[in-house]
């Protein structure tokens, strides 16, 4: 009896080749990205569509379009490559000290504005220990390993998560000293009618709940318009107009003027998790220990 093919296991390379193509949208695209010949990438996809009896990408004018069967799979697949990196992460961390590779997930704000010097310490105490920062706004899963530690601004639900309530990040309404000296400085919410706001371009639901609690803070309203934090906080910075941003971030800059305290009912409850089975792991517990100590220090101004 001839073993079907499907019955085999899947080297994981073809996998790799596969989220590449699909990324990329080319052969060649995933080929750069991976550091391998085009050809290569080929006969991965081919070798894979043949071990799953699928077909996996259609061509068209745009380049490989992937199929159905395709787009199914990509979420097992990622998690896949997750869980393998977990492993190698895990495997490296073995021997004397704290060593090994820590992947840690933030906002775009507080990854560029805030973490920098924490994880700069942490290098000077633990030369051998890496650190993976990965930027974005996006809840990434701990459940699914893509990341040990994940700074985020609202309390995870998840079961299997060891999370630590770090404080609340205060938000404040902001401009630069030179756009006051020239449009002048409102002394009531009502005064921003005749301001350059600067806020967001696309609802979120975040946006939206925010929307309830400050209502005069509408798309409408803004002069500039962008979903970037970081851009946010940069025309601020600019002088572009009045946006908000965090109270302790811009109490940094002298030039940065705090404007109607305590007229914007938001904030950012901050929590710090990692997964259980993580526990008992020396370096992910210096990074979380380090992360707590430096975002506490933060929000205390």
């Amino acid at each position: 009896m001839t073993k079907d093919p499907r019955d085999n296991d899947i080297d994981w390379e073809l996998y790799r080749s596969y989220l590449n193509v699909i990324k990329e949208g080319s052969l060649s695209g995933a080929a750069r990205a991976m550091g391998i010949a085009q050809p290569t990438v080929g006969r991965h996809i081919e070798a894979l569509e043949k071990s799953l009896g699928v077909v996996l990408f259609t061509r068209s004018q745009l380049g490989l379009l992937p199929t159905e069967a395709a787009l199914e799979l990509q979420s097992f697949v990622q998690a896949m490559g997750s869980s393998a990196a977990a492993l190698r992460r895990a495997a490296e961390s073995h021997g004397a000290g704290i060593r090994g590779t820590v992947r840690v997930t933030a906002s775009d704000v507080i990854g560029v504005e805030v973490l920098p010097p924490i994880v700069a310490d942490l290098q000077r105490a633990h030369p051998d220990l890496k650190v993976e920062l990965v930027l974005t706004n996006r809840v990434q899963d701990l459940l699914k390993r893509e990341a040990d530690i994940a700074v985020r601004m609202t309390q995870p639900k998840q079961e299997l998560l060891i999370a630590r309530r770090v404080g609340v990040v205060r938000l404040g309404l902001h401009a630069h000293t030179r756009y006051l000296q020239s449009r002048g400085t409102p002394t009531s919410l009502a005064d921003l009618a005749r301001h350059a706001l600067i806020g967001f371009d696309e609802e979120t639901p975040y946006v939206r709940s925010a929307a309830k609690a400050f209502p005069i803070w509408n798309r409408d309203a803004f002069a500039v318009r962008t979903d970037s934090d970081l851009a946010q906080l940069a025309l601020i910075r600019a002088g572009s107009g009045i946006g908000i941003c965090q109270v302790p971030l811009a109490a940094r800059n002298p030039d940065l003027v705090h404007l109607l305290p305590g007229s914007i009912p938001l904030a950012l409850e901050t929590w710090l998790t990692m997964h259980e089975d993580l526990r008992n792991s020396p370096r992910c517990k210096a990074v979380f220990d380090a992360l707590l100590l430096g975002l506490q220090e933060y929000m205390a101004g």
